[in-house]
């Protein structure tokens, strides 16, 4: 783990050391002094056998597995619960053809350097591979096929803390929990005019894997971040598409002075600055470019065009007035919080995001945040290393 004076780096986000620092004093000071060497123990309440254990980490992708590494580094046991059947999180249901936009040294977890040619930008499937491997090293119990229904808080006789019910009907009394769940499980759909009325295909980014299915269609893909750039171009190459959106898509120099853009961003300390309290909603991201994208664009494979004004059954009118009828609709408009279980202990603010201070929830102070858009820089909810050394 790379550390400053202020923050711990982690891969995947940027928090605040003083969010682990938190939850480890908080739970050591819960710990009655006979406890304080055993790992896992079992108790019954109402007939229900309850699993004590120190810290929940909800989510085992790649904020997960970087908080479990920062939290055994504050000398506390976490247990990784995810949900789907190994440690990747949501890499492996991504499109087949992504990429990541950041080379491979600003790509790593702490502790395990991404391997091979730093140049390159790893794809999906090496993605899962890496964070797979970083789990069998990780030195914390990561409990795959491991679903959290709901947390109540709740107090007993060590004080404080969580009961985590997980959908299989066990329990978990934690200490702590950490929301490292993402946000690939609540795709966002903005109120586009006459969505619900069309009849055509609708797809949304999260649920598109490659283009065959797309073959000789008329296909809209809404968004201008960079998964509705990448989407629109690959399904340029079989289709005939539109790319819209309310503004045009902001592109920014993939590589520049010979160097890719993440060298500067970490260089200058752009990429880790804790602005995130000051944005009342994240930016809209750049689209990082070595060219083809804006050539594709320019070149009409994929053209853009403002916003529609609506649909209408397989119909759609353009902002200039002219109609025509489409096949699919692709929205590629981004993703919400993924945080259902949290329901009960009412932790959410305006526009569906958490309430928190640098990670720790207003609402409950044993109760942390990790890999959240936006949620202490621009980088938090991105898989890329930002140590003081690339890889380190």
């Amino acid at each position: 783990m790379t550390t400053t004076g202020r923050s711990v780096v982690a891969g995947a986000f940027t928090v605040d050391s003083s969010v682990f620092r938190h939850l480890s004093m908080a739970c050591v000071v819960s710990m009655p002094p006979d406890s304080m060497s055993v790992n896992i123990d079992i108790h019954r309440i109402r007939g229900v056998f309850v699993e004590r254990i120190e810290v929940a980490v909800i989510g085992g992708g790649q904020a997960g597995l970087a908080t479990a590494h920062a939290l055994i580094q504050q000398g506390l046991r976490p247990v990784v619960l995810e949900a789907s059947d190994r440690p990747a999180g949501s890499w492996p249901r991504y499109y087949d053809s992504l990429t990541l936009f950041s080379p491979a040294p600003y790509s790593s977890l702490p502790g395990l350097p991404f391997e091979g040619d730093p140049e390159r930008y790893p794809h999906r499937d090496e993605v899962v591979a890496y964070l797979t491997r970083y789990a069998g090293r990780l030195d914390a119990e990561v409990r795959t096929g491991t679903h959290a229904a709901t947390v109540d808080s709740n107090a007993d006789a060590r004080g404080k803390g969580f009961t985590v019910s997980l959908t299989g009907g066990e329990q978990l009394s934690a200490r702590a929990v950490v929301a490292a769940s993402g946000t690939f499980g609540h795709p966002h759909l903005p109120a586009l005019p006459g969505m619900d009325r069309f009849e055509g295909t609708a797809l949304h980014a999260a649920d598109y894997r490659s283009p065959e299915q797309f073959t000789g269609r008329r296909v809209v893909v809404v968004g201008a971040g960079n998964s509705a750039v990448q989407i629109a171009v690959e399904l340029a190459g079989v289709s005939t598409v539109s790319l819209t959106s309310r503004q045009p898509a902001r592109f920014a120099p993939q590589r520049i002075l010979g160097r890719d853009m993440h060298f500067w961003l970490v260089h200058f300390g752009v990429d880790a600055a804790p602005i995130g309290r000051f944005l009342r909603t994240p930016p809209t991201q750049p689209v990082f470019d070595l060219g083809r994208y804006r050539t594709a664009i320019r070149s009409g494979a994929p053209d853009w065009r403002p916003l529609f004004n609506r649909l209408d059954g397989r119909k759609v009118t353009w902002s200039d007035g002219v109609t025509e009828e489409v096949d699919a609709i692709v929205p590629a408009t981004g993703y919400r919080p993924n945080l259902p279980y949290l329901e009960r202990l009412s932790v959410m603010g305006d526009h569906g995001r958490p309430q928190h201070r640098e990670g720790i929830s207003l609402a409950h102070d044993r109760l942390a945040f990790v890999g959240l858009e936006g949620q202490r820089s621009l980088s938090s909810n991105s898989l890329r290393g930002v140590a003081a050394t690339p890889g380190g």
